[in-house]
C-alpha cells in the first residue's frame, strides 16, 4: 500500500511539474496566458454563484461552478499552449516532421524522404487516406522534390493514393497548425491490411535519414505538442 502511494505521489508530482513547465513555456510566447486563464476561472465560477443565489442554491451550484471553471480553464490553457507551440516551431526546418510524428494511431510516418542542399525537406506518412507526402521548405524548389518523390514511387505502389501537402500560409499551402486536421480529413480508402502492405513495399525504396542527419525538433526544451487537440 505504501509502494501504492509513493508511486502515486511521484506520478502527482511529474505532472504538476510538466504543468508549470508548460506554463513557463507558453508564458514565453503568450504574455497574457495568467490574466486570461484567471479571468476564465472566476468569471466562470461567479456566473455559477451567481445563479445559485438566485435559485437559492449557492452552495451547490459553488461546488458546480469551482468544478467547471477548473475545466474551462484546463480547456483554454491546453489550446493557447498548443498554439504558442505553434508558434515556435513555425518556419523552422523539421516542424512538419514533428507534428506528424504526434498525429495519433494508424498512421506509420517517415521523415526526409526526400531533401535537397537549400535543406527543402519531403516527409512521408501512411494511413487509411493512403499516401501523404507533405513537403516544408521553399514552395517553388519542393514541387521538384515532390514530384520526383511521386515518381520513384509509382513503380511499386501505383495502386494507392498519393496525396500531397506543402506547408506554409501561402496559396494552395496548408499552415503547420492545421496539418493534422487537414490530413484526418482526407477520405479513408484502405484497410488495415493494405495500409501494412504499403509500408512494406515503401521500405524498399528507404530513406534519407539512414544516409544523413536531420534534427527532429524544433520542439521547444520540456514542451510536447498535445495530442488530438490539434489544429482546432
Amino acid at each position: 500500500m505504501a509502494r501504492k502511494e509513493t508511486a502515486a505521489e511521484s506520478a502527482n508530482a511529474g505532472r504538476l511539474k510538466q504543468i508549470a513547465l508548460t506554463y513557463k513555456m507558453t508564458r514565453r510566447a503568450d504574455k497574457k496566458i495568467g490574466l486570461v486563464l484567471a479571468a476564465v476561472g472566476i468569471i466562470t465560477f461567479g456566473v455559477f454563484l451567481a445563479i445559485g443565489f438566485l435559485i437559492g442554491h449557492p452552495i451547490y451550484l459553488g461546488i458546480l461552478g469551482l468544478l467547471v471553471a477548473l475545466l474551462a480553464t484546463a480547456i483554454v490553457f491546453g489550446r493557447r499552449a498548443e498554439r504558442a507551440a505553434f508558434g515556435q516551431m513555425e518556419g523552422q526546418p523539421g516542424a512538419a516532421a514533428a507534428v506528424l510524428d504526434n498525429i495519433g494511431r494508424g498512421w506509420s510516418t517517415t521523415p526526409a524522404v526526400a531533401m535537397n542542399r537549400n535543406q527543402d525537406v519531403v516527409h512521408r506518412a501512411v494511413g487509411k487516406a493512403g499516401i501523404v507526402l507533405v513537403a516544408e521548405g521553399n514552395p517553388n524548389r519542393v514541387k521538384s522534390l515532390l514530384v520526383a518523390e511521386k515518381r520513384k514511387m509509382s513503380r511499386i505502389v501505383a495502386d494507392v493514393p498519393v496525396h500531397d501537402i506543402i506547408v506554409g500560409n501561402g496559396e494552395g499551402q496548408v499552415p503547420l497548425k492545421k496539418l493534422r486536421t487537414t490530413m484526418m480529413k482526407l477520405p479513408r480508402v484502405l484497410t488495415g491490411p493494405q495500409v501494412t502492405t504499403t509500408n512494406d513495399r515503401l521500405r524498399a525504396l528507404g530513406d534519407l535519414m539512414k544516409n544523413m542527419p536531420l534534427p527532429k525538433g524544433p520542439m521547444p526544451k520540456g514542451m510536447k505538442l498535445p495530442r488530438g487537440s490539434k489544429g482546432r
